[in-house]
């Protein structure tokens, strides 16, 4: 099945746009300097609202950032993020931690994880073509503002409010006029927010930022009794093609543990860290977490951690790293020391549903990127981005190509919907 180029749309686009070539972007010398500003601290009298900007996420009791959280993603949790910070997870990927919080009196009731960042890697929302656009017409894109959870494309709230407040409405305006302050302050191109639910979308685009539209791949649930029960929802043919997979990996003597957080030993984690820094660096670079970070997890989020390791006569050959929120399974990372037929399958997707359907979760977040994940079962989802562009001639080129774009991601997910190998009702 062919994919639609985006790409070339996306570099074209903004490029020629009238409006950003009339009106130059201030020039790079013009730019204060924001590292001095991230810690700031200001009343917003108007609301009763002392709102703080924090450069380091261990200045808040864990158990009132989670409680603003709710407990439904592990990745918006205090100790995954804090987690990244404390285990050097950031910096030399250029993420700086700028996020704001909003206080009623002693209380805490509002939050956004916010990130400064010099680049556009580890987001999963590609706009290196805006860049691209930006800086040709004599601006400077980078640092940018950013709310998202780093490298890790996962939706969920990104305005965390408490809502047993008296006014959600004003928390949630602090907050947004916070960020956006920031970026005005310091001279910042642009203010992102990268998978946002629903509902803060909905407030993202009634503020007048821009939406785009993405594509994710998740498996649903649809209430298996087991993996045999999956399986014939599918066609024949799929049905087929799954099984005789499976049967490889057996068939190449390779076996399978599944171990959650509270059983993965350190030594456990170092076989898997070899695996994933090897698959990380060949395709892009130095990987992401630090070995630090997978034992935090086994520390600190014991019960949303899951480690899938794959043996060959006794030897560890593959691992699959996963998370667990309240009602989905979230596959993340995977290495191997070297290619086995069809154990990625196995690992990433086969071993993850048959979990899910063991412990009745509703399904799989298997992230962006990869139609091969279509035909084991996982379907398209729209995913959004919003995003705020300080410049107004550059906000409307961007408009214009969203305007373009988002046509093709909807014909996009109306081919990936023709080839899902469920049976036909």
């Amino acid at each position: 099945m062919a994919r639609p180029c985006f790409r070339w749309a996306v570099r074209a686009a903004p490029s020629s746009a009238p409006s950003v070539g009339n009106t130059r972007c201030e020039r790079r010398a013009d730019r204060p300097s924001f590292r001095e500003k991230i810690t700031d601290s200001r009343n917003r009298t108007g609301s009763g609202l002392r709102q703080q900007r924090l450069s380091d996420l261990g200045s808040i009791p864990p158990a009132a950032w989670n409680r603003l959280a709710r407990g439904d993603s592990p990745f918006l949790s205090h100790e995954f993020l804090h987690g990244l910070e404390r285990c050097g997870c950031l910096a030399d990927h250029g993420w700086t931690p700028t996020h704001l919080v909003a206080h009623a009196g002693e209380n805490l009731v509002g939050a956004m994880p916010l990130y400064i960042k010099s680049n556009s890697h580890g987001e999963f929302v590609f706009d290196w073509s805006w860049a691209e656009a930006y800086e040709r017409s004599g601006g400077r894109y980078y640092p940018k503002l950013v709310s998202a959870i780093p490298f890790t494309p996962v939706r969920g709230p990104r305005l965390l409010i408490d809502l047993a407040a008296d006014d959600v409405k004003a928390i949630q305006q602090s907050l947004l006029e916070g960020a956006t302050e920031l970026a005005r302050e310091t001279l910042m191109s642009s203010l992102h927010f990268l998978f946002p639910a629903d509902a803060d979308t909905e407030l993202l685009t009634a503020h007048s930022l821009l939406r785009r539209k993405t594509i994710q791949f998740h498996w649903r649930n649809n209430d298996y009794r087991d993996f045999a029960d999956f399986l014939d929802a599918l066609s024949t043919k799929k049905r087929k093609e799954i099984r005789r997979e499976r049967r490889s990996v057996v068939e190449q003597g390779i076996d399978v543990e599944i171990l959650d957080g509270a059983k993965i030993t350190c030594a456990q984690w170092d076989i898997f860290y070899e695996f994933y820094c090897s698959t990380f660096e060949r395709r892009w670079g130095s990987p992401r977490f630090t070995r630090e970070f997978f034992y935090s997890l086994s520390e600190r989020l014991p019960r949303e951690t899951l480690l899938i390791l794959a043996y060959r006569e006794g030897q560890p050959i593959a691992g699959a790293f996963a998370m667990l929120g309240a009602r989905t399974l979230y596959g993340r990372h995977w290495g191997c020391s070297r290619q086995y037929a069809n154990l990625h399958f196995e690992l990433c997707y086969y071993r993850t549903i048959e979990y899910c359907i063991q412990h009745k979760l509703a399904g799989v977040d298997a992230g962006v990127q990869g139609e091969h994940k279509l035909s084991r079962g996982f379907e398209p989802v729209a995913a959004w981005s919003c995003h705020w562009i300080r410049h107004p001639g550059f906000h409307s080129a961007i408009e214009a190509f969203l305007q373009r774009e988002t046509p093709g991601v909807d014909a996009y997910i109306d081919e990936l919907n023709r080839h899902l190998p469920y049976k036909q009702s």
